[in-house]
């Protein structure tokens, strides 16, 4: 029997493109895509895939709480994350929230594929660098990374922070979000505190750097 694959991306290419890599696999079938958390919520709930491939950035809610909304339901269904954004900054939460595996965009197809068979057996994956960082805070006895600007933010505050960060106006965010803008602007004011900056000028600044900072390959 075929292991059966979800996929929450925001990006139709990306969706075609892993249903197509998927698909060449004899033992591999998608069984349905969603491009937003609401949807990929109600489809997974329907459908009950062996494993669900999530996107972080998706419309509406991010993929960090469709990992939760799946656990929720059902924590037999297997979750990994395959996205744009560095993993030593997202692997530790989508880790925690449930998810058996991180892979970024940028690694080969057969990592991909790898990481579905590992993860659909409920085996972890993730990358050397963040198997490393993992036993050093557990030897540490670290909870969070110390070293990102961003280790201090709640996940919806991370969220705000990619949607500033890639353009969006506080209306936008809370559309987005749908939540009010004045939910949006209290989390704007939380994330300034946390982050250290004073102004919006400063805080746009901060979040557009470090998106861009954040889908960059390490080198």
């Amino acid at each position: 029997m075929k292991t059966r694959i979800y996929v929450a991306d925001d990006h139709a290419m990306v969706r075609r493109g892993l249903t197509a890599l998927i698909s060449s696999e004899p033992d591999l079938e998608v069984c349905g895509e969603a491009e937003d958390c609401a949807t990929a919520t109600s489809e997974v709930a329907k459908l009950l895939p062996d494993v669900v491939i999530v996107d972080i950035s998706l419309r509406g809610n991010s993929g960090l709480e469709l990992i939760k909304n799946i656990k929720a339901f059902d924590p037999k269904i297997h979750v990994m994350v395959l996205s744009v954004h560095d993993e030593s900054v997202y692997a530790l939460r989508v880790l925690k929230a449930g998810a058996k595996g991180y892979v970024m965009k940028q690694d080969i197809a057969s990592k991909v594929i790898d990481a579905i068979r590992k993860v659909r057996k409920g085996q972890m994956y993730v990358s050397e660098r963040v198997s490393s960082q993992m036993l050093n805070r557990l030897v540490k006895g670290q909870d969070e990374s110390g070293d990102s600007p961003v280790s201090g933010l709640s996940d919806r505050e991370l969220e705000v922070v990619i949607l500033i960060g890639s353009g969006l106006a506080t209306r936008e965010i809370a559309s987005r979000l749908h939540v009010s803008v004045k939910t949006v602007e209290t989390h704007r004011a939380h994330i300034k505190t946390k982050v250290n900056v004073n102004t919006a000028t400063q805080l746009v600044q901060f979040c557009v750097r470090w998106v861009e900072d954040s889908k960059r390959l390490p080198s």
